[in-house]
């Protein structure tokens, strides 16, 4: 029985799984809206609105928490992520600063053809 067994496998090993998740937010900010699977989509969801949330309430913060901020999301993507976190920051993050979460859409697209996987759409909402 899986009771209180929180998160996805997604069919991977632990380094493989934060990898996909790593990239997955990271195309997620970058393009503001991929093609996924379903599993894939709602496993990066919660983690991608913890970020955003992260870096709306950084730009109330001090100097010192503001750079505290950006060292955490970047811990988060991983290294070599520099335009991502700052994009996150400094155009992503201003656009929800009225809204208290629910910034990810996710739309059904279908099956996929090859292997019946139900496809998504995950978008950043845009306000």
């Amino acid at each position: 029985m899986r009771h209180q067994v929180a998160g996805f496998k997604l069919g991977r090993q632990k380094d493989q799984r934060e990898a996909l998740r790593r990239t997955l937010i990271k195309q997620l900010f970058e393009h503001e809206k991929i093609h996924t699977t379903r599993p894939k989509a709602l496993a990066i969801r919660g983690e991608a609105e913890k970020l955003i949330t992260l870096a709306r309430n950084s730009a109330k913060a001090t100097d010192i928490e503001k750079v505290n901020a950006r060292r955490q999301a970047a811990a988060i993507l991983g290294g070599g992520n520099a335009e991502t976190v700052k994009k996150l920051f400094d155009d992503i993050a201003p656009r929800y600063e009225s809204r208290n979460g629910g910034y990810t859409r996710i739309l059904k697209l279908g099956h996929r053809q090859g292997d019946a996987a139900e496809m998504v759409q995950i978008e950043l909402i845009e306000e």
